[in-house]
């Protein structure tokens, strides 16, 4: 079941492999194929994402109104999104996505060059010995996911290198730094050219889009940072899918440019709209915040706490309420005075009250 979802792209892979006999163009035109159904969902996302900040004004209006209800709030959005026809969920969809084809693709590219170890590999040796292979040859790539008849399992059965333009696409830049440094830089370039792809698209995407009234200029930078990050991790991946993300990424830079003239051409485009209704959300929450206020939850927080405080009456407790602090025992009686047992065995002995001196013994100190 879940090597089905692989052996569909993995077919496609090796239709295209026997069209170009290339393995980095069959991972070039797959990943182009890839962006040509994503491209959709990142042009409803955009429009969604846009529309939601149209109506960042109307929404800010909404939490100060009805600040102290939730349910009427989350009620009075969901007007608003149905008359307006907006889906907040829509932003989400190229995200949602975008992780299964990479996971997709890692296993599919693993697979290609797979190489049997433990259990694996005692079967694998067994299977050729048997059929007259001697030991000393070396195992070398048992594809998975292909179909053992396409022309792509065929090329790389067997086989330790999957060559591509003088570059073994099998192996990790970090690994063919370790073999060969001098090769192994012209890996590390193609994993740099990444990283400055993914930062040229970042910084077309930041420089276009109003930033968000609740984003800090330390979530700016990591915004912008964070692809960059992701590019590095790629020296420890497959050459083949460093590949995959250096057309795929010159492809998406050219969907930005799309992107910019279609959503962002003109005063009256949606984009413009959208940036000048999220300034207009950013003073309302400026003049929100003055009051001791504050557009996130926490300042929510503070303020449905500060009117709960508000509204219930101080009262000062009652004398009767009033702690009482016990009397100490003293354990040690005081000097040349008799002990509280001594005193009160005499008193009860003589019949009177404890605590007063007797008049006998005033006349005999007399």
């Amino acid at each position: 079941m879940i090597a089905g979802v692989f052996e569909v792209p993995a077919a496609l892979l090796a239709w295209l492999y026997a069209l170009t006999h290339d393995y980095a163009i069959s991972i070039a035109l797959i990943a182009g194929i890839v962006m040509l159904l994503v491209t959709p969902l990142i042009l409803k996302s955009t429009k969604g994402m846009l529309e939601m900040q149209r109506l960042a004004p109307e929404m800010r209006k909404l939490q100060n109104e009805y600040r102290s209800d939730r349910q009427k709030l989350n009620e009075e959005m969901m007007k608003l999104y149905q008359e307006h026809k907006v889906n907040p969920m829509a932003s989400c969809l190229p995200l949602v996505a975008q992780m299964p084809v990479f996971i997709i693709m890692f296993r599919i590219l693993r697979g290609m060059t797979y190489r049997p170890i433990g259990g694996d590999e005692i079967v694998a040796r067994s299977v050729l010995n048997a059929a007259g292979v001697p030991s000393s040859v070396e195992i070398g790539f048992l594809p998975r996911y292909l179909s053992q008849s396409s022309e792509l399992y065929q090329s790389l059965v067997r086989q330790t290198h999957m060559t591509s333009f003088g570059l073994d696409l099998s192996l990790s830049p970090a690994e063919m730094l370790g073999q060969d440094f001098t090769r192994g830089l012209i890996y590390a370039a193609l994993v740099a050219l990444l990283g400055a792809l993914y930062f040229f698209q970042q910084r077309m995407v930041a420089a276009r889009a109003a930033v968000s009234p609740t984003m800090s200029p330390s979530q700016q930078k990591m915004m912008q940072y964070l692809p960059v990050v992701f590019a590095v991790f790629q020296i420890f991946f497959l050459l083949g899918l460093v590949v995959y993300y250096i057309v795929q990424s010159t492809l998406r830079i050219l969907q930005q440019f799309y992107i910019t003239k279609r959503f962002y051409a003109g005063d009256e485009s949606l984009g413009r709209q959208a940036q000048a209704a999220s300034e207009r959300a950013r003073e309302l929450a400026k003049k929100d915040g003055g009051g001791g206020g504050g557009g996130g939850p926490l300042a929510q927080a503070r303020r449905d706490l500060s009117e709960a405080k508000k509204k219930t009456p101080r009262s000062k407790a009652p004398a009767e309420t009033q702690p009482v602090v016990p009397p100490s025992n003293r354990t040690t009686a005081p000097k040349n005075r008799p002990t509280p047992s001594a005193k009160s065995s005499t008193d009860r002995q003589s019949g009177r009250p404890s605590g007063r001196p007797s008049s006998t013994n005033k006349r005999k100190r007399k």
